[in-house]
């Protein structure tokens, strides 16, 4: 054979016995090292939703929707901003400003201790609402559904006017269809708790005639 074609032929040959052996040499991947495990799935999943409540707690924001919580917790927003400690210039108290005649039909007889017990105030509310709905439980059945002044009536406006305005009132605003209303100190009427704080889901509240509880 000629040299100098001998010499096209074996370079090449020993090119590519020489990539052989390079490729050969290299670690073999094991493709399950790579796999999606139950483990990082939860981790993953977990991390995010940890990343998402920190995110709202960041935001300050609670999400509610229509329950009790949120009808209690808007009322006491309309109050008092949900300030516990909360007096304003006609001496209503706390998170619900509840009045001094108020608070003793509850029972409760020391207003600066039921300043400082927030667990108080939130029974207290609840209590006074079970006591709104009893007197005005009549009134609820023949009412909601119905429209007063363009309002359309439910069951949760009516417990919040109650509680801005006392059940009696808001029995004669009912019964005159809107012709008595009542209009608190600071201009604060019946129909605009009505529309307000229409629309909240208050079936937990249980209708109860006795309105006065044991208070620490």
């Amino acid at each position: 054979m000629n040299l100098k074609y001998s010499f096209y032929f074996i370079v090449p040959l020993l090119m590519a016995i020489c990539l052989l052996t390079l490729f050969s040499a290299q670690p073999k991947i094991d493709y399950k090292d790579y796999a999606v495990t139950s483990e990082l799935l939860h981790y993953t999943v977990y991390q995010d939703i940890s990343s998402q409540k920190i995110k709202n707690r960041n935001s300050k924001i609670l999400f509610l929707g229509n329950s009790y919580v949120a009808f209690k917790e808007a009322i006491a927003f309309k109050e008092s901003q949900g300030k516990y400690g909360a007096v304003n210039t006609l001496g209503y108290l706390g998170k619900y400003q509840f009045g001094i005649t108020t608070l003793e039909l509850l029972g409760i007889y020391n207003p600066e201790f039921f300043l400082k017990n927030p667990a108080l105030q939130e029974k207290a509310f609840l209590v006074n609402t079970k006591r709104n709905k009893w007197v005005l439980r009549r009134d609820i059945k023949r009412f909601v559904g119905k429209k007063i002044d363009g309002i359309r009536i439910t069951e949760s406006g009516i417990l919040a006017a109650a509680h801005l305005a006392g059940p009696g009132n808001v029995k004669r605003y009912l019964r005159s269809y809107g012709a008595l209303g009542f209009t608190d100190a600071y201009g604060t009427d019946i129909l605009s708790y009505m529309r307000k704080f229409s629309g909240y889901d208050t079936s937990f509240v249980t209708a109860q005639k006795k309105s006065k509880f044991d208070f620490p």
